[in-house]
C-alpha cells in the first residue's frame, strides 16, 4: 500500500511538470522501463531514487519530506514477513495499512480480537491440511502479533464489528474458553476505536445471510477500498469499485438491524454469566 501510494505521488509530481517517462528516463540516465516500473508501484523506489526525481519536480518542502518519509517507509519490512512461513496472503499488509476496518461475521469471533485459546482451537478445528503443532503454533503467533494494530499508539483503525448472535452460544473451545473470550469482547468495546454490535439470531431474513465478509477503508482518498471474504474456497479480494459500494450498503443494513453497542454489550456478558 505504501509504495502505490508512492507510486501514485510521483506520477502526480511528474505530470504536473509536462515532462514524459522517457524525458525523465533521458535526463536521469535510466531507462524508461524503470520509471515505469517506479510509477506503477512493480518496483519500489529507494530514497535516493525518489529524491533525484523530486529534484527534477522542483517538489519542496513540505510536500518533499513527506515523499521521503514515504519512500524510507515504503522500505521498511512488514511484520508479518517473520511469519511468511505461515501467512501467504497479502491481506495482512492491505490490514495494517487500513483506517476503517468494519467486518460482518456471523459464526465466529474475528481474529482482531480473539484469545489465544479461542484462535487456537479454530485453527486446529480447521486444520485440513495436516498442519503439525508447530505450524498451528506459528499460525497462533502471527494472529496475536496481527491484533496489536487494534492497540497501537499511532493510527490504530476504527475497528467496527458486528457479530451473529450465535457467536455468543458456539462453544469453541469449550465453556471456559468461551466465556474468556465473551469478556475480552467486553473489554475490548471500550476501546475508542472499537464498536461491537449484535444481530439476534430472530431477525429474519437479512442481507448478511449471504455470509461473512470485511471492508477495508483508507485514509488517502485516492486509495481505492477493499472487501474480502475468506472460506473453503480461498480468498477472494473485490476491488470494483462499484462491488465495494454494495458490500458498504450490506454493511450499513446489518449494522441498521443489530443491537446498538449498550444493548450489545449487556447480551454478551449475560452469555459469559451463562
Amino acid at each position: 500500500m505504501r509504495a502505490r501510494r508512492l507510486a501514485r505521488w510521483l506520477r502526480d509530481c511528474r505530470g504536473r511538470t509536462g515532462l514524459s517517462q522517457d524525458a525523465v528516463a533521458a535526463r536521469l540516465g535510466w531507462s524508461q522501463q524503470k520509471v515505469g516500473h517506479i510509477e506503477t508501484g512493480r518496483n519500489k523506489a529507494n530514497p535516493d531514487d525518489v529524491a533525484l526525481m523530486l529534484d527534477m519536480y522542483g517538489v519542496v518542502t513540505p510536500e518533499r519530506e513527506v515523499i521521503l518519509d514515504l519512500a524510507e517507509r515504503a522500505e521498511q519490512r512488514g511484520w508479518w514477513t517473520d511469519y511468511a512461513d505461515v501467512l501467504s496472503s497479502p491481506y495482512v499488509a492491505l490490514e495494517d495499512e487500513a483506517a476503517r476496518i468494519g467486518e460482518w461475521s456471523p459464526l465466529v469471533v474475528p481474529g482482531l480480537l480473539q484469545t489465544p485459546d479461542y484462535a487456537r482451537a479454530l485453527l486446529t478445528a480447521g486444520n485440513l491440511g495436516g498442519a503439525s503443532d508447530r505450524e498451528i503454533e506459528r499460525s497462533l503467533m502471527a494472529r496475536m502479533a496481527r491484533q496489536t494494530i487494534v492497540t497501537r499508539q499511532t493510527n490504530p483503525p476504527d475497528l467496527h464489528v458486528i457479530l451473529g448472535e450465535a457467536v455468543l452460544r458456539q462453544k469453541v473451545g469449550g465453556p471456559a474458553v468461551l466465556r474468556d473470550q465473551l469478556d475480552r469482547l467486553l473489554k475490548e468495546a471500550r476501546r475508542p476505536n472499537v464498536t461491537i454490535q449484535v444481530l439476534r439470531s430472530d431477525t429474519g431474513e437479512h442481507v448478511g445471510l449471504d455470509g461473512a465478509f470485511i471492508l477495508l477503508g483508507y485514509a488517502e482518498e485516492a486509495d481505492p477500498d477493499v472487501a474480502y471474504t475468506e472460506g473453503f474456497h480461498g480468498v477472494t479480494y473485490l476491488e470494483n469499485p462499484q462491488v465495494v459500494a454494495r458490500c458498504s450498503v450490506a454493511f450499513e443494513r446489518i449494522r441498521a438491524q443489530a443491537c446498538d453497542p449498550q444493548e450489545s454489550a449487556a447480551m454478551i456478558g449475560a452469555a459469559a454469566e451463562q
